[in-house]
């Protein structure tokens, strides 16, 4: 009797995945683009799906379409299924040998330390697929459905492991034409005629920096906010003013001479990119492998700088 109770109200898959495009685009139109369907075949499965239901999901005016109460509330209570479908039919073409692990990074360690070195991890453990999200805010184990997330800070998460990598040594960068713009950066001293490149989540690193090396009579606050150290980076590049980044994702673009390093010193921040992850996960033999590998890069890395 359940059997045939669920085949009689279940819709289809196809018309709920339409529903859900179009709801949360407010618009049949891109619904059909993202789905690569004409607008007319999204107009016929809603349809469909409303006359299997018995209600009405859209309101429909020439101004466009809004969802309806129930069809608001259908939308949030189907994504979350919708969702785990997926990813369960992901994990289904990825298992059994090895799987599949969800990481996130912030932008510019993922793309200027990590993805340049993901190769060497796929060689050596090729029945795992690793996915990648960027991050630049505090992460969410409870909420996201993330094995492990790469972070920027004292190491000093609760309720999480954490294992320090790399990023401990930060560099002051410019553009070279910028440094000629102010007839050069020297000394500490001369910082006072520079622009400072803030980061928005990290707004006490210039006081600490310029405290650590003695600088004095130099504003640590002034200058323009940047979200994430990649901005900041870009920011630089263009000649906006003068950055301090961990050396590790401004690397090669000092290398390439897009940046300077106007003067070098021996501080070292107790800030690192640590591999984060719940307690959950401890023995997860796909993060296990992805941490050893880590791992290994990372004393590579720190031993040549």
């Amino acid at each position: 009797m359940t059997t045939v109770l669920m085949t009689r109200t279940l819709p289809s898959l196809s018309s709920l995945r339409v529903f859900e495009a179009a709801g949360r685009h407010m618009s049949f139109t891109r619904a059909a683009l993202e789905l690569h369907i004409t607008q007319s075949a999204v107009s016929h499965q809603i349809r469909t799906l409303e006359d299997h239901l018995g209600v009405h999901l859209f309101e429909r005016s020439a101004r466009g379409i809004a969802l309806t109460p129930a069809g608001a509330g259908y939308l949030r209570d189907i994504r979350d299924s919708l969702n785990r479908i997926q990813e369960a039919t992901l994990k289904l073409l990825t298992e059994p040998t090895g799987g599949m692990l969800n990481v996130a990074t912030p932008p510019a360690f993922g793309a200027r330390w990590l993805i340049p070195r993901l190769d060497r991890f796929r060689r050596a453990n090729s029945d795992i697929l690793i996915t990648l999200v960027t991050r630049s805010s505090i992460f969410d184990f409870a909420q996201e459905k993330l094995d492990a997330a790469i972070h920027y800070g004292h190491n000093d998460w609760p309720d999480v492991t954490s294992e320090p990598l790399v990023g401990a040594q930060v560099v002051l960068i410019a553009a070279p034409r910028y440094l000629r713009s102010l007839g050069g950066i020297e000394v500490s001293a001369d910082l006072a005629r520079a622009t400072l490149l803030q980061h928005i989540r990290k707004p006490d690193s210039w006081r600490q920096w310029l405290e650590a090396i003695g600088a004095q009579h130099v504003n640590a606050w002034a200058g323009p906010r940047f979200e994430h150290f990649y901005m900041i980076i870009q920011a630089a590049i263009a000649g906006l003013g003068v950055g301090l980044v961990p050396r590790v994702i401004a690397a090669d673009d000092i290398d390439s001479g897009q940046l300077v390093v106007p003067f070098q010193t021996d501080y070292v921040s107790d800030q690192n990119y640590c591999l984060v992850y719940p307690d959950s996960k401890i023995n997860d033999m796909r993060l296990n492998r992805f941490r050893r590998w880590l791992s290994e890069e990372a004393r590579a890395y720190n031993f040549n700088f």
